[in-house]
């Protein structure tokens, strides 16, 4: 079984990303550990998509590095940045599946982008990410205005594990699920994580997910890592956002157990 360990596949130090006259981004330091689950949140428009996005190159930062893979993207070559994008997927949000493809089209899209295979083993493992997914082997053939929106995910899920990558970035992959829908998709990916040894860096706003599959959180606020750290750590924050994060009207019963179960825990210590 893979195995969690203290090694960061990412490192970002002293990020700086601008938006016209608008910083974004303001020194954001932050690791990836080798098998974690991180959650990434923030308040809406804090950047949490903007870092995602300039780690895996569609933006351009101003000051900082990023590492990943032992390999820092500002300075690799053509060819050494080609080998890093290959070692990871990439689920954004609302499923960004290409509307003309058939869904093994989607799946197939990065295995013809960056292999040379031929046409029947490339459905072959289009069809077997499909099915790692949980979906039936003739979804292969249903475009996605045929599928549900938990079906687009795991479809978008199944093309960004197409090529085996070490590293999954999830952007919202919960978001417009019903509750059953997202719990089952929270089951997927904890499954994932235990058998394949993936990384996976996560933006959501779910309390759920957070709350199911995180190994470790962090938190962006005015630009910065306000705090990183398991769901303990979150739950005894005195930030003002994460105590209305946590702790209000909002906040899923199951983290006001858990409040109420470390209180108890205080007071008896």
């Amino acid at each position: 079984m893979p195995t969690r360990s203290e090694d960061a596949v990412i490192k970002v130090r002293d990020l700086v990303v601008d938006f016209a006259s608008r910083r974004v981004l303001n020194g954001v330091n932050l690791d990836l550990k080798r098998g974690e689950i991180l959650g990434f949140v923030g308040a809406s428009g804090a950047g949490k998509s903007v870092l995602t996005r300039t780690i895996i190159g569609l933006l351009p930062m101003q000051q900082g590095t990023i590492e990943v893979l032992g390999v820092e993207l500002s300075k690799a070559s053509q060819a050494e940045r080609q080998a890093v994008d290959r070692r990871w997927g990439v689920l954004f949000q609302q499923g960004a599946l290409f509307s003309s493809l058939t869904s093994g089209k989607n799946v197939e899209f990065p295995i013809r982008e960056y292999l040379r295979l031929s046409p029947k083993l490339t459905t072959e493992i289009a069809i077997s990410k499909l099915e790692m997914v949980g979906l039936k082997p003739d979804v292969y053939r249903n475009y996605p205005s045929e599928l549900s929106g938990g079906m687009i995910k795991r479809v978008a899920l199944a093309r960004a594990l197409a090529l085996d990558p070490e590293i999954l970035f999830l952007d919202e992959p919960t978001s417009g699920l019903d509750p059953i829908s997202a719990a089952e998709f929270d089951h997927l990916l904890l499954t994932l994580q235990e058998t394949l040894g993936i990384s996976v860096f996560m933006v959501t706003h779910d309390l759920d997910s957070l709350h199911r599959t995180c190994d470790r959180i962090a938190v962006l606020s005015e630009g910065k890592i306000v705090e990183v750290g398991n769901m303990e750590v979150m739950l005894a924050s005195q930030h003002p956002w994460l105590k209305e994060y946590f702790h209000g009207e909002r906040a899923h019963t199951d983290f006001q157990v858990a409040i109420k179960g470390r209180r108890v825990t205080e007071k008896r210590a």
